[in-house]
């Protein structure tokens, strides 16, 4: 299997798609759309400035987002790998580079929100290296959210 990993941005085709698909996931986790509408402002496709997209043959098949969230924490966002590609070590892939990327741009801190109910989400990014900390704006007012942040070196 040869992937191919590229640089875009949150309006890339490929991104919007993911995005649609992880907003429906999302969704049907809390128990519909309406559960989560405090989310979703502060997740939209087009405000993720660095996106990575992982593709098989041209194919699509992963997604994760970096977006600066202050002048030295860099948010990841969207951190997606389609059913039949997991536990092929692709998002640790994606976390890495993403983790490279803002320590590019001057980040000192990778920062994220999850839900405790994402255990895969919470597993994959303990396993990191990441710490819950506690919820930063505007997560701290969203019920179910929780952070985790890594230093970076």
């Amino acid at each position: 299997m040869e992937l191919q990993y590229t640089w875009t941005d949150g309006n890339d085709p490929a991104f919007v798609h993911f995005y649609r698909i992880t907003e429906d996931y999302y969704s049907a986790l809390v128990g519909g759309e309406q559960n989560r509408k405090g989310f979703i402002l502060y997740n939209l496709s087009e405000t993720v400035e660095t996106v990575l997209i992982v593709s098989d043959q041209g194919k699509p098949v992963a997604c994760a987002g970096l977006k600066r969230y202050s002048q030295a924490d860099a948010e990841i966002k969207r951190v997606w790998v389609e059913p039949a590609y997991r536990r092929r070590h692709i998002a640790v892939n994606m976390m890495r580079m993403l983790e490279e990327q803002a320590l590019q741009q001057g980040c000192q801190r990778a920062i994220l929100q999850t839900r405790a109910v994402m255990t895969d989400a919470v597993q994959l990014y303990t396993g990191l290296g990441y710490q819950q900390i506690g919820n930063y704006p505007p997560y701290d007012k969203l019920e179910g959210a929780v952070c985790f942040a890594k230093e970076l070196k």
